[in-house]
């Protein structure tokens, strides 16, 4: 074995030994679920249903489906969650948006989910596309005409590190409790690497006056600049020491792994101790880390 092979098997063992730690610290019960985003290839299509069939015996509250602002995406979103629900009998929660969409046919698309027993759903605003005029509905509208059509379970959007449009702190609590206020049932957030993020936001939204649920977003990571990417995106602070944590990791897939397990492991582990009992997983339709974080909370895969 060479003095690399060497360093990285010493550095999966310790990655090992500190999840393992982590795990006897976990004293509760919790609560998970999973989000997937629509496949654009047959292979891609075969990795999503492999990741659902691995995840779905974990028992999760419920799965959500993604979508982007094109009518192509949301089709294929709506037949993915109408499949996972005949295939799985899991409760499915398609995304919604109303950026792209008038009310009659966000209407139309709720009593059509409706009509087919999908019970949950996750409303957002979604992104205006570039050059895009205002919108004609915000989130906060989204959850008020879905509980006009059915009493829709409702997951909305958060947001720990202040939504990139948001002019203010306090102007972003407003438009979360505007959520509630319309009917929503919990928040799930974005992303974070700090769990004093979740912690001080958490905080700060007792004060603001909303007693609705908040759920972590946890993204379990395995490629570094993959997560950059995304940071950039919504304003996500990574913090320097996981640029050191991930250098050298490039040509290592197995420490990758491991860096990323421990790193969801820590946050859940804090934020289990302050009494966290829900989490949510950013999947990217792969199921390693997230089936191996969520068997180490504790959660025992049931017979398919």
């Amino acid at each position: 074995m060479n003095s690399a092979s060497q360093t990285a098997s010493y550095l999966s063992s310790q990655y090992l030994a500190k999840l393992n730690q982590n795990i006897a610290d976990i004293k509760q019960q919790v609560g998970v679920s999973f989000e997937f985003f629509p496949p654009a290839t047959p292979s891609m299509e075969q990795t999503l249903w492999d990741s659902i069939d691995r995840l779905k015996t974990l028992k999760p509250k419920f799965v959500s489906v993604t979508y982007g602002a094109n009518s192509g995406t949301r089709d294929r979103t709506h037949q993915i969650i109408k499949d996972i629900k005949s295939k799985t009998g899991m409760i499915a929660a398609p995304h919604l948006t109303c950026i792209d969409a008038n009310q009659d046919e966000l209407r139309q698309i709720a009593r059509d989910y409706w009509d087919n027993d999908i019970r949950s759903i996750v409303a957002l605003r979604g992104d205006i596309p570039p050059a895009g005029a205002k919108p004609h509905m915000y989130a906060a509208d989204l959850v008020h005409l879905l509980k006009e059509e059915g009493d829709f379970d409702i997951s909305v959007a958060a947001y720990p590190e202040k939504h990139p449009e948001a002019s203010s702190e306090q102007f972003d609590l407003a438009v979360l409790k505007d959520k509630f206020s319309a009917g929503a049932n919990r928040a799930i957030t974005q992303f974070f690497f700090n769990p004093e993020t979740f912690l001080r936001f958490r905080d700060k939204c007792v004060k603001q006056g909303i007693e609705g649920d908040i759920v972590p977003g946890i993204l379990p990571v395995s490629n570094y600049n993959t997560l950059v990417k995304f940071a950039g995106m919504t304003d996500v602070n990574v913090p320097d020491w996981m640029h050191k944590l991930y250098q050298g990791t490039e040509a290592d897939p197995m420490t990758r792994n491991l860096i990323g397990a421990t790193i969801a492991m820590d946050m859940v582990k804090v934020l289990s101790q302050e009494g966290v009992k829900d989490f949510h997983f950013y999947t990217l339709n792969r199921s390693e880390l997230s089936y191996a974080i969520c068997h180490s909370l504790g959660l025992r895969p049931t017979s398919k």
